[in-house]
């Protein structure tokens, strides 16, 4: 069990149409590794153990009857439970939709069933996605594998602790301004933020329509490539989807290369608040895309230094507008009613028990920068800003071909250490967050251990909007660089639980 849990998806994809290994054995040896070990890492709110065989076993038969399996027929995911799954529950990381069963599988969600990819269950997250450090789940923190003490990212902490804790070779992650690059950075795996637009929102969770995006995470540049085309796409149901071909990503990711490449460094991705060991495997990192043939442009980038402030007026402003439908009129969870009170009471009484304390918050500021005679001074300012950065983003792709910067300003930061300093905790998307605003592409990917802590630090890579292609060309072209210098993947050196 322990050689096959540690296999890629690539591999375990094309073992299982070899005859090599059943969809049912690598199944099993997942839910027994979630078994031995999630009690510490908690990486999962709900295992479904019974679908997963059931899909398994599918698999199987489809294989048997000798039909063609797609590329990760068979392959085990973890999904953020953000995402709606007929049958088993979502709850968002809240309270206020506990035990909740969706009477309808999100797109995102038929498109992994009908690729034969087997869901193992839902993992923990911020509630609402509203987070940096998935301590603001209801159900308690996930732990980073790498240290049980440490921050697994947020909001898809659940998801990337499963991947790097061998629970499953795949994931689902959601990015509304860094949530599945960020938790990537921190605990030594690869995420992608695709252009928004990219992969359907329909069935998933609103936070923040105009930002949040639907993603793949893995522990491998082609396994993200090959989940990636297995979600994205056009969806009539998605106002917001592209109508477009998907950029050719798994073609990209076997022929890795940056020879010839612009890469731009910005320089507001640096200064104040970045741990030392973070910018020494950055410079480190630019220095090897030069090597490897790449011409590195400096950009400067003004408007990025307003990004932090922007996207927490923009962000709560919808979100106070999407949460108002948890009302305890139509679902999930009702208190006070006893017959006594209002429906105005019972409303009240419900999404005070419910929503936790960063929710309130949120709604709260946003619903404040929407009042009237505030909206424009605010929300409207903050649009204005987006404007900026996207324009910044424009003019810097006129340059260079792709941006890298670090992901993180540092390492995972101790559990409890930020929970009652929100700026402190906000500060941990400074580098993601222009990217959600501007609609661009972009990955997390590992680059070295920080010496200070021998904790994981990542490098993101931007691309323009519909070149996600490019993120995957210079991704595979870094990994097989530093695969070949310390020869085995970063992940491997990750503490065994």
């Amino acid at each position: 069990m322990a050689d096959l849990i540690k296999l890629t998806a690539a591999e375990i994809a094309a073992k299982i149409a070899s005859g090599e290994l059943t969809a049912v054995e690598v199944t099993e040896a997942h839910l027994a590794r979630i078994e031995a070990v999630d009690e510490k890492v908690h990486a999962f709110l709900h295992i479904d153990r019974e679908g997963a065989l059931a899909q398994a076993r599918a698999v199987d038969e489809k294989k048997a009857r000798g039909e063609k399996l797609g590329p990760l027929a068979g392959v085990p995911l973890a999904l953020k439970d953000i995402f709606t799954t007929e049958g088993i529950p979502t709850t968002v990381g809240s309270k206020i939709l506990e035990g909740w069963i969706p009477p309808y599988d999100a797109t995102l969600t038929k498109k992994l069933k009908a690729a034969d990819v087997v869901i193992l269950g839902k993992t923990n997250m911020d509630e609402f996605a509203m987070g940096s450090s998935t301590e603001n789940s209801a159900y308690g923190p996930t732990g980073n594998p790498w240290d049980l003490t440490k921050i697994p990212g947020g909001s898809g902490g659940g998801s990337s602790a499963a991947l790097a804790s061998y629970q499953a070779p795949l994931a689902i992650g959601t990015d509304t301004g860094g949530s599945i690059r960020q938790p990537a950075a921190v605990t030594g795996t690869v995420g992608v933020k695709p252009t928004y637009g990219g992969v359907s929102r329909y069935g998933m969770v609103a936070f923040s329509s105009s930002l949040d995006q639907g993603g793949p995470c893995a522990r491998t540049v082609l396994d993200t490539a090959l989940l990636h085309e297995v979600i994205a796409g056009h969806d009539p149901l998605d106002s917001t989807s592209i109508d477009a071909p998907v950029p050719a990503v798994v073609e990209a990711a076997r022929n890795g290369s940056v020879q010839g490449m612009r890469v731009g460094v910005v320089k507001q991705f640096r200064g104040e608040g970045y741990q030392e060991g973070v910018l020494q495997r950055f410079d480190e990192s630019v220095a090897l895309m030069k090597e490897l043939g790449a011409e590195i442009v400096e950009l400067d980038c003004p408007s990025f230094d307003l990004a932090l402030a922007a996207y927490y007026l923009i962000a709560p402003s919808e979100c106070s507008s999407n949460l108002a439908r948890f009302d305890a009129m139509r679902y999930g969870l009702r208190v006070g009613d006893d017959g006594t009170k209002s429906a105005e009471d019972v409303t009240a009484l419900t999404r005070e028990a419910g929503f936790g304390a960063e929710v309130k918050r949120r709604i709260m500021l946003g619903t404040y920068a929407l009042s009237s005679g505030y909206y424009d001074a605010y929300y409207g300012s903050a649009q204005k800003v987006r404007t900026l950065i996207t324009r910044d983003f424009e003019k810097a792709f006129e340059q260079v071909d792709v941006i890298v910067s670090p992901t993180t300003p540092t390492t995972a930061f101790p559990i409890g250490e930020r929970v009652d300093d929100p700026m402190a905790m906000y500060l941990a998307d400074v580098c993601t967050l222009p990217v959600n605003l501007a609609g661009n592409a972009a990955m997390s990917l590992p680059c070295g251990l920080a010496p200070e802590d021998g904790l994981p630090v990542g490098l993101q890579i931007i691309a323009p909007a519909m070149a996600d292609d490019r993120l995957y060309k210079v991704g595979a072209a870094v990994e097989a660089a530093f695969t070949e210098r310390w020869g085995h993947p970063l992940l491997e050196e990750a503490p065994s639980l």
